[in-house]
């Protein structure tokens, strides 16, 4: 096995190979299920994890997590790392560091509907990320904005928020649970 940044690079590789070869492998479905708890105190399962979300005090809430647009920037976030942890591991690049932050803009009259959303968007107007990398070797700065291009282009999350996706939440008849 060689691993490289934590990542079995050889299993990696033959997961490409694979999806390479049979394209419909590919194709994935996600799920999530959120419930809600009480006030604005909300319940997502994910597979077998359970993650909680809340409203800050000064948004109404009770702050005991972050609440979802938190979790969109974080999301964002752990998803470039996840790209630059492979992508450098499949380039033999080692790293010793990656961080990132991220911010967002949001516009609160969009949210609580005091503005159209034509006007004001309810959610996030920009969202901006600087991420910090360090290597174990030094690394030629043409290495590195390839990376950081590779990365930027094909993550899941980052994508996205920049292009549109078809959305269909619809209304049903309430089940018991």
């Amino acid at each position: 096995m060689s691993e490289i940044n934590g990542v079995d690079v050889e299993y990696l590789k033959q997961l490409v190979e694979t999806v390479k070869k049979h394209p419909e492998l590919g194709r994935t479905l996600w799920r999530a299920r959120s419930k809600w708890k009480d006030g604005f105190k909300v319940e997502v399962n994910i597979r077998d994890f359970t993650i909680r979300m809340d409203e800050p005090k000064d948004l109404g809430g009770t702050n005991t997590a972050p609440n979802m647009v938190e979790f969109v920037l974080g999301a964002l976030g752990a998803c470039l790392v996840v790209g630059y942890v492979m992508n450098a591991a499949i380039r033999g690049i080692e790293l010793d560091k990656v961080e990132i932050d991220v911010e967002g803009d949001i516009d609160l009259p969009g949210f609580f509907g005091l503005e159209s959303p034509e006007k004001v968007s309810p959610g996030f107007t920009n969202i901006r990320a600087r991420v910090f990398l360090k290597t174990k070797k030094p690394v030629s700065k043409e290495e590195l904005k390839e990376l950081h291009e590779t990365v930027v282009k094909t993550s899941p999350v980052g994508n996205t928020l920049m292009k549109p996706v078809n959305l269909e939440v619809k209304l049903e008849e309430r089940r018991t649970v």
